[in-house]
């Protein structure tokens, strides 16, 4: 039976309006966006095929688009609302941290890398460059490896924090296999770093590794 056939207090559109977006399921959430389903199933099937294939939620939000549109019934425009939404949430994470010390807003910080980097399959080392006040001015992709690792070139960091004219950076990196833990590899290329750095009076005030359920801090652990 078609969405369009149901009563309309149990339409998700309906039910969203009529009693806010919590009230609704994951795939209720989901045939909102979908909006259509396919030959046979309704946009709600359809969003409770996907939560299956891709386990859960979070599944979905970490595909590409071309795992997205294989799925009978996405399609390119469909898992460009996917994306959409993905980068909309990243981007208000971002704008968290935005214009604040952040090193009074940890919190944030760490829930919008880990968000961001999370997902990724292979190590990805990044750069958040700050300015006197600790506000972000840029945050870049520095590194891209392997799942075991990505090389990290102190030369390159010391170039970009003097293109961004930073007084500080926080470095961070993620662990594809979801274990936040930081190695001595990641210890001993936080201090080379470091040591690079003061050469140009730009401070590490710290190293976070992402993992799939925390955000370690190399500061907090003294290890930098």
């Amino acid at each position: 039976m078609s969405i369009a056939d149901w009563p309309p207090l149990e339409r998700p559109t309906e039910k969203l309006l009529n009693g806010g977006p919590a009230v609704l399921s994951d795939a209720e959430l989901l045939a909102v966006l979908l909006q259509t389903g396919i030959k046979g199933k309704n946009a709600l099937d359809l969003a409770r095929d996907l939560l299956t294939s891709f386990g859960g939620l979070r599944g979905i939000l970490a595909a590409d688009q071309q795992e997205l549109c294989a799925h009978p019934g996405v399609g390119q425009v469909k898992a460009a609302r996917f994306s959409a939404m993905r980068e909309l949430s990243q981007r208000q994470m971002l704008e968290q941290i935005q214009e604040r010390d952040i090193l009074s807003c940890s919190s944030a910080t760490r829930n919008y890398l880990r968000a961001r980097f999370r997902h990724y399959q292979s190590e990805v080392f990044c750069c958040l460059f700050l300015n006197n006040q600790h506000h972000v001015v840029k945050l870049e992709e520095m590194f891209h490896g392997t799942i075991d690792g990505a090389a990290v070139y102190p030369r390159e960091v010391v170039k970009r924090c003097l293109y961004h004219n930073a007084a500080a950076v926080i470095f961070a990196h993620n662990h594809p296999s979801g274990v936040a833990e930081p190695s001595q590899a990641d210890i001993a290329i936080t201090r080379k770093l470091k040591s690079a750095l003061q050469t140009i009076e730009v401070r590490v005030l710290d190293h976070l590794v992402i993992g799939d359920s925390e955000v370690i801090s190399l500061a907090e652990r003294n290890l930098i």
